[in-house]
């Protein structure tokens, strides 16, 4: 199957728009929220876990399964998909916000980056073309260009700097990919905080035509107004007939900022890291299952929730379990915050489709708090 981004409905008020992606491993409807799988694994969650949960496409990352288990073994072992037992669509995010993270384990030149492993204090290097061989190897649906996620705040000195060398990279990635029509390849816009470079980027990247494209650079501790000033300038140059795709994006006011100005795919580590330490969304806001009052609460975490752990289990429960610290709270909290957003997610294309998304987004804002 070729890859094919058809926009079904577009919001009368809004950016908003309701499209589905098709891919060798099944049709993405969108906008969607990504559950992030950085070691081949989504924290806590099995396969068959994920299927339940409904997720259609999850993300798994190049830094990581270099190092361990190593992209050769995946690819003996016939690819990601069959190696984690995944038979729906997987996106490799390309190593670069490692460049961001690992910034006291790495030095950036033009030629690539030189980690040092946090496993075991080896010499790594990465480049453009390490990056896309890896994630060939690995043979993810949706393949992500090498580039470097700029911190901020930065000098503007630094982010031109980086954000060239970010599209230089770019064509290297290109030259790099082989002819493989299962895979697609996204570019990254970077530009920081700057208005001009974030348009410079939008234009240099979109002028490769590739499948889609994504937003890199930003929820890296910037102010909520800020990011959305940033966003929203970035969209204007991003074409309306591909994939848009915001990088690094949980919350579920991230979320709707996001989609309310045009995006379609989103993913973050956050409802996982926030389960394992006892933190639920709920659509009256983030509960932390520690908190006394809950000691002797029999009731879900949410009543409404379709998910296992709402279906099945107590926040009296589920709170003993992560205060007794077993493997089970923090898995029972996941299903719930995972299911949470991929649910509200289903609910926000219900609610573009239906011309009441902003209505929607007032009604949840005020529910939950913001």
């Amino acid at each position: 199957m070729s890859f094919e981004f058809t926009v079904l409905k577009e919001d009368k008020k809004s950016g908003a728009r309701v499209g589905q992606f098709n891919t060798p491993h099944g049709v993405i409807p969108t906008p969607i929220f990504m559950p992030v799988g950085t070691r081949a694994t989504v924290k806590a969650m099995t396969s068959s876990d994920l299927i339940q949960l409904d997720a259609k496409i999850i993300l798994s990352n190049t830094y990581h399964l270099f190092l361990r288990p190593g992209d050769e073994l995946i690819k003996k072992a016939g690819g990601l998909h069959r190696f984690m037992n995944w038979d729906r669509p997987i996106l490799t995010d390309s190593g670069g916000f490692q460049v961001f993270s690992l910034t006291e384990n790495r030095k950036i030149s033009e030629e690539g980056v030189v980690f040092q492993s946090h496993i075991d204090g080896s010499r790594v290097f990465l480049s453009p073309e390490t990056s896309i061989q890896v994630q060939e190897n690995l043979g993810a649906d949706i393949i992500m260009a090498f580039d470097e996620c700029a911190p901020y705040p930065a000098s503007r000195e630094y982010i031109e700097a980086s954000m060239e060398r970010t599209i230089r990279w770019l064509d290297r990635c290109i030259a790099a990919k082989s002819n493989n029509k299962n895979q697609a390849l996204f570019g990254i816009i970077q530009g920081g905080m700057f208005e001009d470079l974030r348009i410079h980027s939008a234009k240099e990247t979109v002028q490769r035509d590739l499948p889609g494209y994504a937003i890199g650079g930003l929820s890296v501790g910037e102010p909520l107004e800020l990011m959305k000033e940033m966003l929203t300038v970035t969209l204007d140059y991003m074409p309306k007939s591909k994939p848009r795709y915001l990088m690094g994006v949980g919350t579920p006011d991230y979320l709707f900022e996001a989609v309310e100005r045009g995006v379609d795919m989103a993913d973050c580590v956050l409802p996982t890291r926030n389960a394992r330490n006892g933190y639920a969304f709920t659509r009256s806001g983030r509960m932390n299952i520690k908190n006394a009052k809950y000691k002797e609460d029999f009731q879900p975490i949410e009543q409404s929730c379709d998910c296992y752990a709402c279906k099945n289990y107590s926040r009296a429960y589920i709170r003993h379990l992560i205060l007794s610290k077993e493997i089970s709270g923090g898995r029972l909290l996941s299903f719930h915050n995972l299911r949470f957003l991929l649910k509200l997610m289903e609910d926000i294309r219900a609610s573009i489709i239906e011309d009441r998304f902003l209505d929607f987004k007032q009604e949840f804002y005020e529910s939950f708090g913001y």
